[in-house]
């Protein structure tokens, strides 16, 4: 960790001379509402890209700054830790660290608003430290020394408003050819949204290292989070119930101390999901819990069943002691087997949403004694609506969307007129997808925000699936960070605003070149279906044989746009060793490569249908054996479409490897590979099989059918 200054200032009673209009340094123009353009060349703002965008903000002049000092008068240990944190950042921004607050051209200086100084600066630039900033709002105040250089005050009420101040103004460094330089301005700023959270799924295949996580909880403090939720089915240990937990795929005692200890200077509350009805299926898959269990081997656990509730208090008494946040968050959701098993006759007599609500109501009181507020998920709200009522009040629910509505209200009303505090939870979209789908997720996150916002849910959860153990975390900060900023700022976030500001700040790419890999990246999810399914699909099969005729129109410019979208990426990577966050980048080229390699591999299926029904056509023409034995060879060779194919699994099973380890534990990366070592050993024996084949039709010029060997129809009739 690199070193920095810290220069406690004694208080003084002396005021500063009054001024009558701010300097013309930090007042030069009106707040910044513009999209930036997608472009590949420099980008020249007018003002900074910031994310979140504050509420009130007047920028001013990029001003050349080469050395820093960061002061903290009170010396109040969060302080303290803010100064660190905001010192590492400008060093890696190319500051030097001055030595002494005289020596440096940029002068930090941290302030609760309670100080002589504080109030004096407020009083001087006619400022209000009011109500809404209070709990985690900062004024944030540029100046320009008399004896040369800059002088930026941070104020704050809390330590938490403090934090936020040095989030904002590691955005206003930006580099240059001449070297850092800083924006000016003035800022008043406060979060719309009270817990502003990101949900993270730890039990569907990838386990991120705690390096990995650390690393995430960084990102997304300097990104104004202030909730982090990792999601667990089976993959927390428990020392009272160890059975269910995976060897080398689950959170240990020691590791989630250890986090909670990492998050909380950054003011993240670690609040971790423990599904404690449904979604329990690799712990009811152990005969030790088949008592416990709505259907052998099933989902979910069986309300009024001796086990369940001791179960759960055992699993949340252990997460009351190692996490120690105000909330519990128990799930709760997709009960599908609730009815179906042990609790057959009840939910007959009774009807669904009476039992389900009597079992969230028996949580709540045999989890009372560790006082904390229970978080449920609220898509009953949905599927019966008549279990609302019968949940207990102090109850959280978090209804979740991940899809275009044009009204969210109805998800969020049934519990807000209950009396129920509500929090909204969207999606990233990246589950089951070579990459998220990141139009649907903008659309999305912005709109079920907006209205959680208008009506007065307190929090959002940006939630991140992994349905089928394939997603990668590193692709889904241009999504999460999204959340972020939609829960920090005020009404609807404007995706347009965010987009051109995501590569500035979260890459430090100022060239537009990853901006615009984004969006070529987005145009071609907009023409093709980038499912993992549609990736792992079998091309001669009959269900690949349908989809091709639905992407066919559009995969060459769904092609070009992947094409590009990788092209970027590397010449930003060749040309800018300044870059952040490069494994994440990788990780963007993979989600590109892999949508190339969906159209790559309909296109070489439908050429390869071409090639044999021209070839077997012929078959009996020797004047045509050389012709025919040529469209053979494009079919399996040296560069034949089979070995096309065969390669091209190969190489992304490499490629998604290190991305995937560039981030996660070990655990689980087998089940990934093996599709990939699959998919290559059905191309390679493919490929035999034509080679077998082509020397057959040597020796009797004959040609089996199509259909004998396995290869569809022709796209169109021979000619």
């Amino acid at each position: 960790m690199s070193t920095y200054m810290i220069v406690p200032i004694r208080p003084t009673s002396r005021p500063l001379s009054p001024r009558s209009s701010i300097s013309t340094a930090v007042l030069l123009c009106t707040f910044f509402a513009s999209t930036l353009a997608l472009s590949a060349q420099s980008i020249s703002p007018a003002a900074p890209a910031l994310s979140p965008q504050p509420k009130e903000i007047q920028p001013g002049a990029l001003v050349s700054v080469h050395s820093a000092s960061v002061l903290v008068p009170g010396s109040d240990p969060d302080d303290l830790f803010a100064a660190q944190n905001l010192t590492q950042s400008l060093t890696q921004s190319g500051l030097r660290v001055a030595q002494s607050p005289n020596a440096a051209d940029l002068t930090v200086t941290l302030l609760r608003a309670d100080s002589s100084q504080a109030h004096q600066l407020l009083s001087a630039y006619h400022l209000a430290f009011d109500a809404p900033l209070h709990d985690e709002g900062y004024i944030l105040l540029s100046q320009k020394n008399p004896s040369g250089g800059e002088t930026v005050s941070i104020i704050g009420e809390t330590a938490a408003g403090i934090f936020y101040g040095a989030q904002t103004l590691k955005q206003l460094i930006e580099p240059s050819t001449t070297g850092p330089q800083i924006w000016s301005a003035t800022i008043r700023d406060w979060p719309a949204m009270k817990y502003r959270g990101e949900h993270d799924d730890l039990s569907r295949g990838p386990f991120p290292t705690l390096v990995y996580q650390k690393h995430q909880l960084e990102v997304l403090a300097a990104h104004k989070v202030n909730l982090y939720s990792p999601y667990f089915e089976s993959n927390l240990e428990y020392s009272a119930d160890p059975l269910a937990a995976p060897p080398g795929g689950a959170l240990t005692r020691d590791e989630a101390r250890e986090l909670v200890a990492f998050a909380t200077p950054l003011h993240i509350m670690i609040v971790p999901e423990q599904e404690a009805f449904g979604h329990v299926h690799h712990v009811l898959q152990f005969e030790k819990y088949a008592d416990a269990a709505e259907t052998p081997h099933g989902n979910v656990l069986a309300p009024g069943q001796p086990g369940s509730l001791p179960l759960i208090v055992s699993w949340f008494t252990q997460i009351a002691a190692d996490f120690p946040s105000p909330f519990l968050h128990i799930g709760a959701d997709e009960t599908f087997d609730l009815g179906t098993g042990r609790t057959q006759p009840d939910v007959a007599k009774r009807g669904l949403g009476p039992v389900y609500a009597d079992f969230l109501s028996s949580i709540h009181t045999a989890l009372a004694p560790l006082h904390r507020r229970l978080i449920f998920w609220g898509d009953i709200g949905d599927s019966d609506p008549s279990a609302i009522p019968g949940i207990p009040k102090d109850m959280i629910a978090v209804p979740w969307i991940y899809w275009h509505k044009d009204s969210y209200d109805n998800d969020i009303l049934p519990f807000k007129n209950q009396g129920l505090e509500t929090w909204v939870a969207p999606g990233d979209a990246n589950w089951r997808q070579v990459y998220p789908v990141e139009k649907t997720a903008l659309d999305n996150i912005s709109g079920f925000v907006a209205a959680g916002q208008r009506l007065g849910s307190t929090g959002v959860l940006t939630t991140i699936w992994n349905d089928d153990g394939e997603g990668l975390y590193n692709q889904d900060w241009f999504g999460t960070l999204f959340g972020a900023a939609a829960g920090w700022q005020s009404g609807k976030a404007d995706a347009a605003v965010y987009e051109a500001s995501f590569g500035p700040i979260f890459y430090g790419d100022k060239t537009g070149r990853i901006n615009q890999a984004m969006a070529e990246i987005i145009a071609a999810e907009d023409l093709i279906d980038v499912s993992n399914d549609t990736f792992w699909l079998d091309p001669w099969s009959p269900a690949g044989i349908a989809k091709a005729d639905k992407l066919r129109a559009n995969i060459p410019a769904a092609r070009l746009h992947a094409e590009r979208a990788i092209e970027l990426i590397e010449t930003a990577l060749a040309t800018d060793p300044s870059l952040r966050e490069k494994d994440s980048l990788r990780a963007m080229e993979l989600g590109a490569r892999r949508i190339d390699f969906i159209g790559l591999k309909f296109q070489l299926s439908d050429e390869m249908r071409d090639l044999y029904a021209q070839a077997y056509a012929q078959q009996r023409d020797r004047k045509k054996d050389s012709a025919t034995a040529n469209l053979l060879d494009n079919i399996s060779s040296m560069n034949g479409r089979c070995q096309d194919l065969r390669d091209g699994f190969s190489l992304l099973k490499n490629l998604y490897r290190e991305s995937w380890l560039a981030e996660n534990r070990a655990y689980w990366l087998d089940n990934v590979l093996v599709r990939y070592d699959l998919q290559t050993q059905l191309w390679q024996k493919r490929g035999e099989d034509i080679d077998t084949l082509i020397d057959n039709f040597y020796a009797t010029h004959t040609l089996p059918p199509a259909a004998q060997v396995g290869i569809p129809a022709p796209t169109s009739p021979p000619k």
